[in-house]
């Protein structure tokens, strides 16, 4: 049987990691050729705080 890891000390260790690959996503993003109509696709690992700031920018 595994012992349970109290709350706080899973706190703990998450600050601990604070530059851990968890906070960051992959984000894809569609973007249409005004000249042909097709559409390409932009993939990028950005830190989760920065995924809005990565849609509002075109």
């Amino acid at each position: 049987m595994a012992k349970k890891v109290s709350k706080n000390a899973r706190v703990a260790q998450r600050a601990a990691n604070a530059g851990s690959g968890k906070d960051f996503v992959k984000v894809i993003r569609s973007i249409k050729d005004p000249i042909k109509g097709t559409y390409s696709y932009k993939e990028v690992m950005i830190h989760k705080d920065k995924v809005k700031e990565f849609f509002e920018n075109k």
